[in-house]
């Protein structure tokens, strides 16, 4: 299926407008863009919430991967880095999740042409 190339989009759509561009585009009713737009949402939760893979891909586009970054002490007396000669106290940090989306090939094709 060769698609004709389209101009670019000078500002950013809402939800609302990328279900209408796609509907119009695949001669999908939006009833049936907007449960497949909901329905991917739904599988990249179930691919990185706890007791997952942890890790989501659109083949090309992006990666969507999540890190558990551990608890942190509370620190007591530490060198002041703005203040020479001072000390000063960090509090504890509880253990927490990083979600990382990392650009695939393709999207940094498409962000260069």
């Amino acid at each position: 299926m060769a698609t004709k190339k389209k101009p670019a989009i000078n500002s950013r759509y809402n939800k609302s407008q990328i279900i209408a561009e796609i509907s119009d585009a695949t001669e999908l009713s939006r009833g049936q863009v907007k449960m497949v737009v909901e329905e991917l949402s739904v599988l990249i939760e179930r691919h990185i919430k706890k007791k997952s893979c942890r890790e989501f891909v659109l083949p090309g586009i992006f990666k969507i991967t999540t890190k558990e970054k551990p608890a942190q002490k509370a620190k007591k007396g530490v060198p002041n880095p703005f203040r020479p000669g001072e000390t000063m106290d960090i509090a504890a940090k509880p253990k927490s999740t990083q979600v990382k989306v990392r650009a695939l090939k393709k999207l940094k094709e498409f962000a260069a042409s």
